[in-house]
């Protein structure tokens, strides 16, 4: 069994693959409005590569119990070509039955890769990069203290996919709260309609551990949006969407309304079942049901 530092993030589309911790926390862990590495134990570094290599091999001596492998934590991407380069090829050559790798991506990290960088990890199959842009918005971006702009974060993904990366884009329904929710789902579009990712998904933003840091980064401005702005803000961002083959997920258990489908052959579908929402037509996921 392979030793992992708790608590460990995945994407729900890794449900079933190998969980590989080549670092432990984010290097950035600035974001106002995320809690996933605060904990003391989460402090990031990068795990030594002779203990890569040692779990790898003893992953390996279970045979092909899963044909994909993630690579945790919050932004293995930051580790050197070289590094990754290191772990692809243990990968390649120890579990040769592997299909895809994959990992979550800061747009900060791709800005030292060349695509030429990016080209070699592809072929030695990585396949996937999870990008959390949470907003297209620059002045959203600069609240929630992303590190992040549209042009970086548009920078990253167009350079993923020059490399043959897919790429899964993550929107955060509600990020700009109420006062700001239109321009949030506007530039988010925006950025996505030049992106052209081949996955986007969204979720509600939820703060568990309260909103103190993202109420201090809008200046006392933030509230959290009630779920009719919710609704609207998304069917304003798919509305403004120009997609021409991106399979879109709002499923997660954040959601109140769950859509499914490719942008942009479902756009007119999204955008009634989001009317129906919003004049109370169909049923909807109870709180109890969320998962936050």
């Amino acid at each position: 069994m392979l030793q992992y530092i708790e608590p460990v993030f995945r994407p729900p589309s890794e449900g079933r693959s190998l969980i590989l911790q080549v670092t432990n926390g984010c290097s950035w862990n600035k974001c106002t409005f995320c809690d996933m590495y605060t904990q003391p134990q989460k402090k990031f570094n990068a795990k030594a590569e002779t203990d890569t290599l040692a779990e790898i091999k003893k992953a390996a001596a279970g045979g092909p119990q899963f044909d994909k492998v993630f690579l945790a934590d919050g932004d293995a991407l930051v580790l050197s070509t070289r590094r990754l380069i290191e772990i692809l090829s243990a990968i390649k050559h120890y579990m040769p039955w592997v299909r895809r790798v994959s990992s979550y991506c800061l747009p900060r990290n791709i800005r030292k890769k060349s695509v030429e960088d990016l080209k070699s990890l592809q072929e030695l199959g990585f396949g996937m990069a999870y990008v959390g842009a949470e907003s297209g918005d620059d002045q959203i971006l600069e609240f929630i203290n992303k590190g992040e702009t549209y042009e970086s974060t548009l920078s990253a993904l167009i350079k993923l996919k020059q490399a043959g990366i897919k790429t899964s884009v993550m929107i955060l329904n509600g990020m700009g709260g109420m006062k700001y929710s239109q321009q949030h789902a506007e530039n988010s579009a925006r950025l996505m309609n030049e992106a052209q990712p081949d996955f986007l998904s969204t979720l509600v933003v939820s703060y568990p551990l309260g909103d103190e840091r993202v109420r201090e980064g809008f200046n006392g401005e933030y509230e959290l949006p009630d779920q009719r702005t919710l609704f609207m803000e998304m069917r304003h961002l798919i509305e403004k969407l120009e997609l021409k083959n991106t399979i879109f997920r709002s499923d997660h258990a954040s959601n109140y309304v769950t859509l499914k489908g490719t942008l942009g052959a479902d756009k007119q579908s999204f955008l009634d079942q989001l009317d129906d929402a919003i004049a109370g037509r169909i049923a909807l996921r109870q709180e109890w049901q969320r998962g936050l």
